[in-house]
């Protein structure tokens, strides 16, 4: 799918794996602050915004976190143009998060129109082939009948399988052996940039943050994940600027330039 960015847009902001929780304040302050003080026309996040999602039927408690961060999401969505990818972390997120944000949904993958060149955005978890098992979970997860039969539960059920998931995410990466992290695989990105003539393959995922060489003037830019208290800080943005002759200038901006 092809997006083609408005013509008045001058900058746009990605990002992705924010990962915000209610015990992460940190994270959530700064989340907080560059969407409150961004000069972006646009914020595409690229999946995984909360640490875990269960429905959006969290939004009616009032006193919940989410419910703060949704607030947020939605100032931001009246001043700017404020696009929502979902990731492994979040895929229940729905249209019903989506109104109250005054956001839109990124199918995964879209092609992005601006200053004339076309840059593919993903999250990049389904590019990830050799974790075999994960993707046999997500063929699972993001099926709609699965989707029915879990949003079905009451929702401290649906809360607490979230949290047994979480806990033995967390026990496998701390028990020997160390655990295999499984990267994009390089064909299959090269594969999707050809399909949509494009060069640049923006994603997040990994949390490993770079640029990665794929063939010739192909290439990955991968997003790194936030967390404030992390030492140093992980996080960044990349800003896609076009200046007065109208070029695309790619910036990587960090999380002490976002505050």
């Amino acid at each position: 799918m092809d997006l083609l960015a408005p013509s008045h847009w001058r900058q746009i902001d990605l990002l992705s794996d924010i990962h915000l929780d209610v015990r992460q304040p940190h994270t959530y302050a700064l989340w907080s602050n560059y969407l409150r003080h961004t000069s972006a026309d646009a914020v595409f996040i690229l999946g995984d915004l909360f640490e875990v999602w269960v429905g959006d039927d969290v939004l009616e408690q009032p006193q919940r976190f989410e419910t703060q961060c949704a607030a947020d999401l939605s100032a931001a969505g009246r001043r700017l143009d404020l696009r929502i990818m979902v990731g492994n972390r979040d895929f229940l997120m729905g249209r019903g998060l989506l109104d109250i944000c005054n956001a839109t949904a990124l199918p995964d993958p879209c092609t992005l129109v601006f200053g004339q060149q076309r840059t593919v955005l993903s999250h990049g978890d389904a590019l990830c082939l050799a974790d075999t098992d994960y993707q046999s979970f997500r063929k699972l997860v993001r099926s709609p009948q699965w989707q029915q039969d879990f949003l079905s539960k009451p929702f401290p059920e649906r809360e607490a399988i979230a949290r047994g998931i979480r806990d033995q995410s967390a026990s496998r990466q701390h028990a020997p052996p160390k655990p295999t992290y499984y990267d994009v695989d390089a064909r299959a990105a090269l594969d999707l940039l050809t399909e949509q003539g494009a060069n640049t393959l923006l994603h997040g995922h990994t949390h490993r943050p770079g640029e990665i060489p794929l063939a010739q003037d192909k290439r990955r830019l991968v997003l790194s994940d936030w967390e404030a208290d992390a030492t140093p800080p992980r996080g960044d943005i990349i800003r896609l600027t076009l200046n007065n002759q109208s070029a695309l200038i790619t910036q990587r901006v960090r999380l002490d330039g976002l505050v």
